[in-house]
């Protein structure tokens, strides 16, 4: 019998089968795409998630990201990071890196999706396999979550999120996250001579209008895409339980508040680590208050920020008030990184 079957082989699901196989534990991740696979995102790591790579043996090469700043056409702030750099990091380079690593450690990946569950006092059979326990890391609209119940419903405005790259050379070593009236737009650095522009909103409409409503990033962005507009959303996923009997949820099919503050991945790192580390003590239920509380600063910062942004008049001051106030919005950062 298998010990760990991970259904997802995405960057949340590798990286709990890396962890188990460290463990000692067998481990199976079935996925149904070849690596490595593209998708929306950020691709910034905080310091936090930097540091979880380095944990797993995972070398990755990217730009090293010195903190976060806020503009918003006429002010500007910045809050370093203070315990390390974070990294600007393609999605496919950490994908293919963690497949890499996996690979070493002899964990098998096997073509597939898994469909349905069946679950039993001593294991769960899933894809025609049998393990003794069944981690769902199959995303944001995670289809194993609906099929066990574990949704719940969300009646706030739906945000989305779209990216794509741009072949200019980074004009900073900070991520920054440019407000505008109907949105946010997120900058990146990944490479040399590659920058990721993530735009985020509530309002459905092409990714060029978009980012016409931040004039002074578009002047740098010169020249044509590197890559096509690829999207995600709705972003809020809401979630009853992350343990359902034998099956564990982890990344964003555990439950997602928002791209804003970048922390998907890096949360999604740390809670895979929690999650084997509970498995391991022979106390999976523990795993539920593991995942709360390495998420609890990240839910409750960007739950704020987004309250504040369904209101115009408070958006407006959102820059402004990091800027009179660094020490708070350096705090702040921290918390997150």
């Amino acid at each position: 019998m298998i010990d760990v079957l991970v259904a997802g082989g995405g960057p949340a699901g590798l990286a709990t089968a890396i962890h188990a196989a460290l463990a000692g534990m067998e481990a199976v991740v079935v996925e149904p795409r070849p690596t490595p696979v593209d998708k929306a995102c950020g691709e910034g790591l905080m310091p936090s998630g930097a540091a979880a790579l380095r944990s797993l043996g995972v070398p990755v090469e990217g730009r090293p990201l010195r903190g976060i700043r806020y503009l918003d056409g006429r002010r500007r702030v910045d809050a370093a990071f203070r315990d390390g750099r974070g990294l600007g990091v393609r999605r496919t380079t950490l994908h293919a890196a963690l497949a890499r690593r996996a690979a070493e450690l002899g964990v098998e990946v096997v073509p597939g999706k898994v469909e349905g569950v069946r679950q039993g006092g001593d294991g769960v059979e899933a894809a025609g396999l049998r393990a003794r326990w069944l981690v769902a890391a199959d995303g944001l609209h995670s289809p194993l979550r609906a099929l066990l119940g574990l949704e719940l419903p969300d009646r706030r405005p739906r945000r989305y999120g779209l990216r794509r790259h741009y072949r200019v050379p980074p004009w900073t070593d900070f991520v920054e996250v440019h407000w505008a009236a109907e949105g946010e737009a997120y900058v990146t650095p990944v490479g040399d001579d590659l920058v990721g522009v993530a735009v985020l909103s509530s309002r459905r409409r092409g990714y060029r209008e978009h980012l016409a409503d931040f004039p002074d990033l578009l002047a740098r962005l010169e020249g044509p895409a590197a890559t096509p507009v690829r999207g995600a959303g709705p972003l809020r996923q809401r979630v009853r339980a992350r343990v359902a009997g034998r099956v564990l949820l982890v990344g964003d099919a555990a439950g997602y508040t928002d791209a804003l503050t970048g922390e998907g991945v890096s949360l999604a790192l740390l809670s895979a680590q929690a999650l084997v580390g509970c498995l391991r003590a022979g106390a999976p239920q523990a795993y539920e208050g593991a995942w709360l509380r390495l998420s609890r600063r990240h839910r409750l910062l960007t739950g704020a920020l987004l309250e504040t942004r369904r209101h115009r008049a408070s958006a407006r001051l959102i820059v402004p008030a990091a800027q009179r106030l660094p020490a708070l919005f350096g705090a702040a950062v921290h918390a997150l990184a």
